[in-house]
């Protein structure tokens, strides 16, 4: 008991430090992001050095409360005795990798059957998934890449025809020190047959 209330008391200390809960960049080796909880009409913070910032917008209500997933547990504790004895009548699979008191091994089974709850819990979560607002910023950022990639190669072959077309300039015309030349004369050479 001393012990929750300590981390509670903690947590709750972590949650009123600021306005603004950052967590630390995450870097996936190509781009790092910057996941952020902001509550209200609180500004996100602006990106720097190209990092995304990622921010989730929570209610004011929810600045200085625990978060929403660590307020119920769903652990035995909080379960009634009925459900208990309920689960333990209902019929169905038994045996071993069965998570059930009936049959050799039924106990295997209850390591995939915690696993399998918490995955469903957490798919069918109304928690912030920074998953999903990563792939939404991601994909805003990638959305304008082909016309942003397609200006700039028009850019560049607009600024090689521009070099090609004064090189050509440059090399037809006259340097300024040039004078016509005499053009040589032709010689009668002996034994030239048009001579």
């Amino acid at each position: 008991m001393t012990r929750s209330l300590l981390a509670l008391a903690a947590f709750g200390a972590a949650a009123i430090a600021g306005p603004a809960q950052a967590q630390t960049p995450v870097d996936t080796g190509d781009e790092s992001y910057n996941m952020v909880i902001v509550y209200g009409d609180d500004a996100c913070p602006t990106s720097e050095d190209g990092t995304i910032v990622v921010c989730a917008r929570q209610a004011e209500s929810e600045r200085f409360r625990i978060p929403e997933s660590m307020r119920f547990t769903d652990g035995p504790q909080a379960q009634s005795w009925a459900e208990r004895v309920e689960q333990l009548e209902m019929v169905g699979s038994f045996g071993t990798l069965s998570c059930s008191p009936v049959g050799a091994g039924g106990m295997t089974g209850c390591t995939q059957e915690m696993i399998r709850k918490a995955y469903a819990d957490k798919e069918n979560s109304s928690a912030v998934r920074f998953g999903e607002v990563i792939a939404a910023a991601r994909a805003d950022r990638l959305s304008t890449i082909d016309e942003d990639a397609e200006r700039t190669q028009e850019d560049v072959e607009m600024i090689e025809r521009e070099y090609m077309q004064r090189l050509e300039e440059q090399r037809d015309a006259p340097t300024p020190d040039e004078e016509d030349l005499p053009q040589p004369e032709a010689k009668v050479v002996a034994g030239d047959p048009e001579g």
